[in-house]
């Protein structure tokens, strides 16, 4: 018996959802058959489109909780439900904690964090309405490990980890809450980040598989987890991190 996931007319929503990791995600719920909404502060430079599928693209700032509000009403209007909810919109400026104002911060932590909570508000009506309702949030290996000139992101980032245990529980057994934690992620932007493409290689031998995650890589765990074949996983935290971090003594040990 051969598996297939097929979410053929399915409505999938993804935050930030018109480049980066989100287009990734946006990419591969179009491949699986899904009606895909994606939406972003700006609209990207160009459509997320599969064999003429195309996601729809939407101006919302998920950091206010009206226009999230407004969103998903809209894509009731136009869908008539809901299936899978993808909280992907996130990122932060590198800023060391005390050069960054409470404003600074408190705008990371509503980006990373409190949009996620606004959408949850939200789409949850639909998504039990679905029967097989799926939310999912984005987040980083930065939750679990220190994160300077990072480290409201980090926070943020590991409060929705939290979010998702209990969500899962309180939502249960109606709609699953589950969580993809991300490595370090190739995007148009990476090579620049680091410094070059030296640099860039550098960083990367620095994971076990010694490459980083595509978005398509994180958009793959994503429908896995949206998929019929994890109808018993919720509350999860899936790592797509190529194996973590190598520990730091090992360059210090003869055999590393």
């Amino acid at each position: 018996m051969a598996y297939e996931i097929d979410l053929t007319d399915r409505v999938v929503l993804v935050t930030g959802g018109g480049r980066g990791v989100g287009a990734g995600i946006a990419e591969v719920f179009l491949r699986a058959g899904a009606h895909v909404e994606i939406c972003g502060r700006r609209e990207p430079a160009g459509p997320t489109e599969i064999g003429g599928r195309r996601a729809r693209f939407s101006a919302v700032d998920v950091r206010e909780a009206d226009q999230v509000a407004d969103w998903i009403a809209d894509v009731e209007d136009r869908r008539g439900r809901l299936d899978v909810v993808v909280n992907n919109a996130g990122g932060a400026p590198f800023a060391n904690f005390v050069d960054g104002s409470t404003r600074f911060h408190a705008k990371v932590n509503d980006l990373n964090f409190m949009g996620a909570v606004h959408l949850a508000h939200a789409a949850h009506p639909l998504l039990r309405r679905s029967g097989s309702g799926v939310m999912l949030s984005v987040t980083s290996i930065s939750a679990r490990r220190p994160s300077p000139g990072t480290a409201v992101y980090g926070a943020a980032k590991a409060a929705l980890e939290s979010l998702t245990a209990s969500l899962a529980v309180e939502w249960a057994p109606e709609v699953r809450v589950n969580a993809v934690s991300c490595g370090l992620v190739a995007t148009p932007g990476s090579v620049d980040h680091y410094g070059g493409a030296e640099q860039a290689a550098r960083v990367a031998a620095t994971i076990p598989r010694g490459v980083f995650a595509a978005p398509q890589d994180v958009g793959q765990a994503c429908l896995l987890l949206a998929s019929p074949l994890a109808d018993h996983i919720t509350g999860a935290v899936l790592d797509v991190d190529g194996g973590g971090e190598r520990p730091a003594f090992l360059q210090h040990t003869p055999n590393s």
